[in-house]
Parts: structure tokens; C-alpha cells; sequence
């Protein structure tokens, strides 16, 4: 929540998510911050990206290492009294600036009360951008991984790659390559590759929305054949995305329950579990009779995971209705 100012003296921090940074994909709240600015800070492609916007105003343009000179920057001129817009590219809270500029004011010691307001004003992040270019690659689980290793060790960034492989997410990489960061994407496609089929969709877009956008369809396997760089977002579908007319589309799963016009396969019920949902699928594993050794190994899921389910007893009152697109019902 955004706390208002209580010292007059002092200015205002806006975390700008700019989207993909064309004006008419920005939101009316990001471009009235731009305009209620003294100040705007921020990576010189994306003042670039947001010139009209600031004609008049005291600009600061800082490269592409220097976030937390940044939120340095945003302090100071706040502290001064400045309202300042901090912009990033896409969303400021994925991968942007949000973060950085509030480790600085925590370590300034900072509070909501101390006088400086700070607002994040949303954007669009790239994989939404990305995806709304590519067709609905996104309507199933999914995460997002960066493959930047220049602060987070490549191990840790490694174990995601192989957990979400695993788990069957669809993945949005972001940073997958850069003129000197050539052989992470890679190890990436080598860990996926351990549990995707090499014929998995991939869709590679560069600079969504922006005058030298491209988009490329490919596979797992022939993922590092392509051009990729640094202002490139790699969507890797799961097992169930498909390409088809050009579109990549991911299925909510509505083949599950629903035959081809639309009734209820039999055992199913519309606005209710599955029955393999986690009460049907419960009370299978207890009437199987097997132990949980071999359910582990039937389910790959861990064994004293599946033993605590054996132990408990099973819910018998079951679920209400909810609504089955994920929208709010």
C-alpha cells in the first residue's frame, strides 16, 4: 500500500512499468506518472522509449549494470523535494527496478512514514507481450526463469530450470543470451531436453511491440539454432502446447472433462474437481491397496508426501462449484 507523504519537503519515488514500451501499450496511470514527474531515471533504451513523454523534464540515463545507481538516483532527488519517475521496461516488480530501489531505501532506512512517497505503477511484462504475439501459450501453469547468472549462481538458476522441466511448467526465459552469456541457454535446453520431447514448441520473440520485433517458431531441439540475444523472451510450451496456424496455444485442460460438444465425460461433473483432482485421486491411491513406495514411483511424488495422504482420512463432504477458467467467478 502506498503511503502518502507526511513531510511536505519531501518528494516521491514512481516505479514506472512501461510495458513493452510503445505509448498506446502503456497504462493511462504510467503515462499521467511520466507527466507528474520532475525527474525521470532510468536505462538509456528505455528513456528512449518514452522521449515524447518527456520533453521538459530533467532526465537522468544510466547503462544497462547500473540499477541500484538508479535507485540512488531516485532517492536523492526525492529527499530533494523531486517528484521522480523511475522507469523500467515491462512490469517494475518482474525483473525491474521495484526491487532494487526498495533494497536501497530499506537500507536508508526508509519507512512509510518517513516522508517519501513510493508508488509502483504496473506494466505489462514481456511475457505477456510475448505471449499475446504468439497466440495463448500461457493459459496453463506457468513461471518465468532468467538465465542471467550475473548475480544469482548458475546452480541455483539450474535447479529451477530442472524442477519446472520436471513439473511440466511452461517456462518464459528471460536473459537467455548475451554477447558474452553464449552457453546458458544451452544448459537450458540440455536440462529440458531430460524431460520434454525434442518436439516441444518454442517461440522466440525479440523487442515485442517495437520496431525490429521478430518472431520465430521452433522446437526443444532446434531451440539454440535460432537468433537469440539479450532483448529476446524464449517461451518453452509444456506437453500439452501445440502449434497450430501460426498460433502456439497451451489448453487449459478442458479436454479432460468435456467431450467434443461440450457435455461432461461420464464421472464428471461441470464446476467440480476431476475426477483425478485431488479428493478423487486420493480416495484412488487408498482403494489401490498399494503402498506408498510404488505410489511414489506410479506418481512421481514424494514418498512420505504420499504417505501422510495413505494416513489421513479421506473428505468425504467434497467441493463446491467454482468457476473452471481461472477468471473470478
Amino acid at each position: 500500500m502506498n503511503a502518502p507523504s507526511t513531510n511536505p519537503t519531501l518528494g516521491k519515488i514512481m516505479l514506472v512499468g512501461i510495458g513493452p514500451g510503445a505509448v498506446e501499450h502503456m497504462t493511462q496511470r504510467a503515462r499521467d506518472a511520466i507527466a507528474e514527474a520532475d525527474t525521470v531515471i532510468g536505462y538509456v533504451t528505455y528513456i528512449r522509449l518514452v522521449a515524447d513523454l518527456c520533453e521538459g523534464k530533467e532526465i537522468v540515463k544510466k547503462s544497462m549494470t547500473e540499477e541500484l545507481d538508479r535507485a540512488h538516483e531516485a532517492l536523492d532527488r526525492a529527499k530533494a523535494g523531486k517528484k521522480v519517475a523511475l522507469v523500467s521496461s515491462g512490469d517494475a516488480g518482474v525483473y525491474g527496478m521495484a526491487g532494487p530501489t526498495y533494497e536501497v531505501l530499506f537500507q536508508a532506512g526508509w519507512t512509510p512514514e518517513s516522508g517519501i512517497e513510493v508508488e509502483i505503477v504496473p506494466g505489462t511484462s514481456a511475457l505477456n507481450s510475448c505471449a499475446a504475439l504468439v497466440g495463448a501459450p500461457l493459459t496453463h501453469d506457468f513461471c518465468a526463469i532468467s538465465l542471467s547468472d550475473l548475480l544469482t549462481p548458475w546452480p541455483v538458476i539450474a535447479r529451477r530450470l530442472e524442477a519446472a522441466a520436471f513439473a511440466d511448467f511452461v517456462v518464459a526465459v528471460y536473459n537467455p543470451k548475451s554477447g558474452r552469456r553464449t552457453r546458458q541457454i544451452v544448459e537450458a535446453q540440455r536440462l529440458f531436453l531430460r524431460h520434454r520431447s525434442p518436439d516441444t514448441p518454442v517461440a522466440i520473440v525479440k523487442s515485442a511491440y517495437r520496431p525490429k520485433q521478430r518472431v520465430e517458431f521452433t522446437t526443444l531441439e532446434h531451440m539454440t539454432d535460432q537468433d537469440i540475444g539479450m532483448l529476446s523472451t524464449v517461451l518453452i510450451g509444456n506437453s500439452n502446447t501445440f502449434i497450430r496456424a501460426g498460433r502456439m496455444v497451451t489448453p487449459r485442460g478442458y479436454a479432460n472433462k468435456y467431450d467434443a460438444t461440450g457435455e461432461a465425460k461420464g464421472g464428471e461433473k461441470a464446476g467440480r474437481s476431476l475426477s483425478t483432482g485431488l479428493l478423487g485421486w486420493h480416495q484412488a491411491i487408498v482403494e489401490s491397496g498399494d503402498s506408498a513406495e510404488v505410489l511414489a514411483q506410479v506418481w512421481k511424488l514424494p514418498q512420505d508426501y504420499i504417505a501422510s495422504l495413505l494416513a489421513e482420512p479421506l473428505d468425504t463432504e467434497g467441493e463446491g462449484a467454482e468457476s473452471e477458467s481461472g477468471e473470478a467467478a
